[in-house]
């Protein structure tokens, strides 16, 4: 009787038609929504609603559509079939579909019966998003597929094996406004590939192998994407239509030049990072140059260096963030990006700039000051930075100048900044610039802050972090003890001598983390801070009386990589 008790549930669920009655479809669904993804599927999920609008059956193991395996879907509207096997495609099983405005093949295997599916691809023609990605097709296979494509707006082609543009390529897709091809291998774009495409607003050609674009026509575009390729010419038709362009990179490629964009009117963004670019000028200089400070440029060629490159900035009124970083630029001309009258955020990191120079717009001596809010200046070889050069960034909130060679000079409170000398080298001024935020001053190999250093200027932030050996006077931070909210002093192997503060009453973020500190620094006990990093130093225990101030501000504390007492943690209940 035991043993029969034991086995009757067994026993009930084998019985025939009781599983299928009582296992629930494997996919989550509501009235017009269902998603099956991951669930094993080889075929389309039965008894599925008629109303279903949307339908995703990605990451499953349907190897192809037919009409026996397609129900009728009146309503459906968006179908994902990602990370299928898909091969095989019949023009019945999508005529299934017949309000289908979505369709999402992608990283499926589609080279497979190209020609067969593409006939069966003309009874999408009501289709506006489709796409084909990682599908391992070749560019003639991919113009099959798109034969009757007359509505399509979006389509995403990325990651398969295309190797040219042909003329007249997307004739049968005029309405595409959003365009992929991105990861491919593409090598030539023939002239008239996208000349139907009159309401295409987003290219994306990253990831190829262009190496020239002479005569770039698509006037219409808004946003263009070039990562990624070998180009080491870009240039625009001249006449015409203006260009409508907003957002243009170019970065990752092999640009020597900064490129010339004479109608570019409405671009906001513009990527030229890791490139080669030595010469803000236009093209035509010859590659001596490189190597000549810009003084001397300027009279080697006054005027098809200085003139011409303040040409081509001026095209670019609307300019707003622009980013060099990681080329080969010596010297940082004042003069050119002042003429870049919206620019608020400039990157010219990761270069080998060593001076910054400035030259007169007009004949009187005349200069103009620069928009810019954010720099990121890290990475280069500047030893100082001269005494003019915060009066010329009126607006400047933040500024990188990590990894340099910068020295901070000291001064008096009421000094007006000024370029100077520490000890035997050059130094930059900090102090009195009231506009400045946030300073990064990391890797700089500063041994020692002078008193009032950054005094009468109200940062919020400061990153003294990396600099070996680091001595900070108490004097060095006054001035900031009313405004200063984050500061970094990681990573300078720091003694319990080699610091002292004034008693920041705004600070909320320290980070002492990877210095020699065996106590905490007493001057941090009067601040309300909320995050505390001291891990990788010298600490068997923590200030039981600074815990206990903290209890209220503090919500992050790092601790690990100290050499805590087991037999001394009465600080934990603080």
């Amino acid at each position: 009787g035991c043993l029969l008790l034991c086995l009757l549930p067994s026993i009930l669920r084998a019985q025939p038609g009781r599983e299928a009655r009582r296992r629930p479809l494997p996919c989550q669904q509501s009235p017009t929504k269902v998603s099956c993804r991951g669930a094993g599927l080889q075929s389309f999920p039965k008894e599925l609603s008629p109303g279903v609008k949307y339908l995703e059956l990605s990451h499953n193991l349907i190897q192809n559509l037919s009409e026996s395996r397609v129900p009728s879907l009146g309503q459906l509207e968006h179908l994902d079939l990602r990370f299928n096997r898909l091969e095989a495609v019949s023009g019945p099983a999508l005529a299934r579909l017949p309000r289908l405005r979505s369709l999402l093949l992608g990283s499926n295997r589609l080279h497979h019966n190209y020609q067969a599916n593409g006939a069966a691809f003309r009874m999408l023609g009501g289709v506006e998003a489709l796409d084909l990605s990682a599908n391992e097709l070749e560019s003639h296979m991919v113009g099959w597929y798109l034969a009757g494509l007359a509505a399509l707006r979006t389509l995403h082609l990325a990651g398969n094996r295309m190797s040219q543009l042909p003329a007249g390529f997307f004739q049968s897709t005029p309405r595409l406004s959003e365009l992929d091809l991105s990861n491919n291998f593409i090598v030539e774009i023939e002239e008239g590939a996208f000349e139907a495409l009159r309401e295409l607003a987003v290219l994306n050609l990253a990831l190829n192998s262009l190496h020239c674009i002479s005569s770039f026509s698509l006037r219409q575009l808004r946003v263009l994407n070039l990562s990624h390729n070998a180009l080491e010419l870009f240039g625009w038709e001249e006449g015409g239509e203006p260009y409508l362009l907003q957002v243009l990179d170019l970065s990752h490629n092999r640009l020597l030049f900064f490129p010339e964009l004479p109608a570019a009117h409405h671009l906001t963004h513009l990527n030229l990072s890791n490139n080669a670019i030595a010469s803000l000028g236009p093209g035509s200089h010859g590659p001596v140059e490189f190597v000549l400070p810009y003084d001397e440029m300027a009279r080697f060629n006054r005027t098809a260096s200085f003139d011409e490159s303040l040409s081509t900035a001026a095209g670019l009124t609307h300019v707003a963030e622009l980013d060099l970083s990681n080329n080969c630029l010596h010297v940082l001309p004042f003069t050119f990006f002042s003429a870049l009258r919206s620019l608020h955020t400039l990157s010219v990191a990761m270069n080998s700039l060593q001076d910054v120079t400035r030259e007169p717009l007009t004949g009187d001596g005349e200069h103009a000051a620069l928009s810019v809010r954010s720099l990121d200046l890290h990475g280069n070889l500047i030893h100082a930075l001269p005494c003019w050069f915060f009066d010329f960034l009126p607006q400047l909130e933040a500024i990188d100048l990590g990894s340099n060679s910068l020295q901070p000079c000291g001064g008096d409170p009421g000094e007006a900044p000024g370029g100077g000398s520490l000890g035997a080298g050059p130094c930059t001024a900090f102090y009195n610039v009231p506009h400045l935020k946030h300073l990064s001053l990391s890797r700089n190999n500063i041994t020692q802050l002078p008193p009032h250093a950054f005094s009468r200027t109200s940062l919020l932030s400061l990153d003294l972090s990396e600099n070996r050996d680091l001595s900070v006077p108490r004097s060095a931070l006054a001035g900031l003890e009313h405004s200063l909210q984050q500061l970094s002093l990681q990573g300078n192997q720091m003694g319990d001598d080699g610091a002292a503060f004034p008693c920041l009453q705004a600070l909320k973020a320290l980070d002492l983390s990877g210095n020699r500190l065996s106590l905490l620094p007493a001057d941090f006990f009067c601040s309300p801070l909320e995050t505390l990093d001291v891990r990788n130093n010298e600490m068997p225990a923590l200030a039981e009386r600074a815990l206990a101030g903290w209890s209220r501000s503090l919500r992050v504390l790092w601790l690990a990589g100290n050499p805590f007492s087991c037999c001394g943690l009465g600080w934990l209940h603080a």
